[in-house]
């Protein structure tokens, strides 16, 4: 059943009994849903005390008021933690593993242990292809005032990404603000035990980037899940569930 949060401000779900422990936040253009079988699993045992929340600009949560970053969508999160038992365990899947990230690092006293998958928290070692000639272009006339405000978006939705093509209003500027961040500062900060749930043909977060942040993170493992894909939650809750509920018990018996 949706619920709201933060006095109002995010809506999401809450299942299980006693105050919450896990906090769920999903990736760009997701909902809430995507948790549904990591959390509350159908004849799987009983559900986690958990809270997933639709992020602002997704779901049923209106969007930001302007370009936020994953900084910005953190401390909007922030307040459902107070509403949580601590040592929270915050699980993030792709863009939501990038706001849990800013989350632990900027909240290190709730938040108890990460458990992240699919984020795209370091740039792929690969070059990220230019955009096509034609919309270079375009976009070099349009910032001349030579080409329209219509015309340019023609080229935008032409030659875009899914994801820009699909986003409206401020969500747009969010994602190119998304694209071009890094949180590698982030990163650094953290101090709580982080668990990493890769899928090894994620295309979209591909799994060295999993394997840098693995290297770097103090007190971090990987788990890779053999055709995962990108969307864990969907196809391979199992991990992710026995991710979190580790997770959960090492808060009482530390490692």
């Amino acid at each position: 059943m949706l619920r709201s949060f933060a006095e109002g401000r995010l809506f999401g779900a809450a299942v299980g009994t006693g105050r919450p422990r896990v906090l769920a936040l999903h990736g760009w253009g997701r909902s809430h849903h995507d948790f549904d079988a990591v959390l509350a699993p159908a004849g799987g045992g009983p559900p986690f005390a958990a809270i997933a929340l639709d992020l602002p600009g997704f779901g049923a949560t209106p969007p930001p008021p302007a370009a936020w970053g994953a900084g910005d969508f953190a401390r909007a999160v922030a307040p459902v933690l107070d509403d949580m038992e601590p040592p929270v365990v915050v699980l993030g899947h792709s863009f939501g593993g990038r706001v849990a990230v800013h989350l632990a690092a900027g909240f290190p006293d709730q938040v108890g242990a990460l458990v992240v998958s699919g984020a795209p928290l370091l740039p792929a070692p690969r070059r990220r292809p230019r955009p096509v000639p034609a919309f270079r272009l375009t976009r070099r006339l349009h910032r001349l005032h030579l080409v329209s405000d219509a015309r340019m978006e023609r080229a935008r939705r032409r030659y875009g990404s899914a994801d820009y093509r699909a986003a409206r209003g401020v969500m747009r500027d969010v994602l190119v603000r998304a694209v071009g961040e890094r949180d590698d500062e982030q990163l650094a900060q953290l101090r709580c035990p982080t668990t990493l749930v890769w899928g090894d043909d994620d295309s979209a977060a591909p799994l060295a980037v999993a394997r840098t942040v693995a290297a770097t993170v103090a007190d971090c493992r990987l788990v890779v899940c053999p055709g995962a894909g990108h969307l864990t939650p969907l196809t391979a809750p199992e991990a992710l569930r026995d991710a979190v509920r580790r997770a959960l018990e090492e808060q009482v018996a530390p490692r």
